[in-house]
């Protein structure tokens, strides 16, 4: 390990480059990038148990449970530079049109992945799939593993910071109870416990709305469509999923308002399945079966600071946004991909990866991409919850409009790609 300069030079205690706290799909993916590049140790901090990192059915961690994720196309190329495209892509299902629509209304448009000259306009796979091909290589790379572990205070040093750790380990004696790291990454989710000890607070802002969450057995192959379907009580939408065991299935988004979502999680699987047939319509056949419902409350969080010396945010702990973009993970893991380079960079021009001024520039690169997308995601959540009539009359022109303008349509599936503002990579 190389020598530090400053008071670590002089600690006994154990020294990390970079130290990531979170094991989340987007703390493991920052790791694995990092690890890729050969140049750091590195420490993964997780609070649960690392077995939890390994989903199945009786021990899953909170990322990883019965939601998917929409692959953006960026975020699949990320995940083949890693080498991981190849286990991941069988475990996906290829979204080649988005059907846009609004119930009970004539808006209806169709983006369609031939518009934009890729195979698929997105990749949508079961977080616990994701989650199982991610551990599974970051258990082959050089990366230390603190599992059952929290951080109970951070002290900022000259160079770097120390970390009082308390550990729930089986085996304690191996963690140690405090730690120094070059730099700091904090991925624990939103309202990060873990920032708080810094004095970094986020700023919330309520939609009042509730995603109930499912996989739904359909009547009839999807075809790698991908709905979105807007009500008079709040958007839903229905991923493709892959078979399973000969089940058509789709990953099933629905937006309510708080006082409704509660009945249709704990009510019948019969009443869910009526209700949910009679606001999207029978463009996948008769639903058959529901699978386990969960709700999730929706909040726009921003932290009031991303970046600090030695210290910076990812994930959710940096924003979490809206679902019915389908963009908060995909701008997480454009962050991830900038963040690994800017350090790659810094470190070849024998620079503190810590220092402010190399996390503000990877910060101000992502800056406008975090802000547009931030944007974008809020205002689709408004323009598509309200049920006034003057903006469902506005929302309907709005679909035919696009539906008749493929610059606009090719300029939409550009953002849901991560692509937009010219990002291909």
């Amino acid at each position: 390990m190389a020598t530090h300069s400053g008071i670590q030079e002089q600690s006994t205690h154990p020294h990390f480059d970079i130290v990531i706290v979170g094991g989340g799909m987007v703390g493991i993916s920052l790791s694995l990038l990092l690890a890729k590049q050969k140049r750091w140790n590195i420490l993964l901090i997780e609070s649960g148990p690392l077995d939890g990192l390994a989903p199945s059915a009786s021990n899953r961690s909170l990322s990883f449970d019965e939601r998917s994720t929409a692959l953006s196309w960026t975020s699949r190329n990320i995940y083949q530079t890693m080498g991981l495209w190849d286990k991941l892509q069988p475990c996906c299902s290829q979204i080649r049109q988005i059907h846009v629509s609004d119930r009970g209304h004539g808006g209806l448009t169709r983006i369609c992945a031939e518009e934009t000259g890729v195979d698929g306009l997105g990749y949508v796979i079961e977080n616990r799939l994701l989650g199982s091909v991610l551990t599974q290589k970051l258990r082959k790379e050089a990366i230390s593993l603190y599992g059952n572990t929290q951080i109970a205070a951070i002290q900022p040093l000259r160079s770097g910071v120390e970390l009082r750790l308390s550990s729930n380990n089986p085996n304690v004696d191996r963690t140690p109870s405090v730690i120094h790291a070059d730099l700091l990454v904090i991925a624990d989710g939103a309202n990060s416990k873990t920032a708080a000890k810094l004095g970094i607070y986020s700023q919330q802002t309520s939609y009042h709305q509730t995603a109930v969450i499912a996989n739904v057995q359909l009547g009839q192959r999807h075809q790698g469509i991908a709905y979105e379907r807007f009500t008079d009580q709040g958007p839903m939408a229905l991923l493709p999923l892959t078979d399973f065991q000969g089940q058509y299935r789709s990953s099933l988004v629905w937006v309510q308002p708080e006082a409704s979502a509660t009945s249709l999680v704990e009510g019948s699987e019969h009443e869910f399945l009526e209700q949910l047939q009679k606001r999207f319509g029978f463009r996948l056949g008769r639903f058959k079966q529901v699978g386990s419902r969960m709700a999730y409350p929706l909040t726009l969080t921003l932290a009031k600071e991303q970046i600090r010396r030695n210290v910076v945010l990812m994930g959710n702990s940096a924003h979490s946004l809206h679902p019915v973009a389908g963009q908060g993970f995909n701008l997480s893991m454009r962050d991830a991909a900038a963040l690994a380079a800017t350090l790659s960079a810094a470190h070849q021009r024998q620079r503190s990866i810590g220092s402010v001024d190399v996390l503000d520039s990877y910060y101000q690169q992502q800056l406008s991409d975090q802000r547009n997308t931030v944007m974008l995601s809020n205002n689709l959540s408004k323009f598509f919850s309200a049920s006034s009539m003057v903006t469902t009359l506005g929302r309907n022109l709005g679909l035919l409009a696009l539906d008749g303008a493929p610059q606009l349509r090719q300029g939409f599936a550009q953002f849901g790609m991560g692509m937009a503002g010219g990002r291909h990579g």
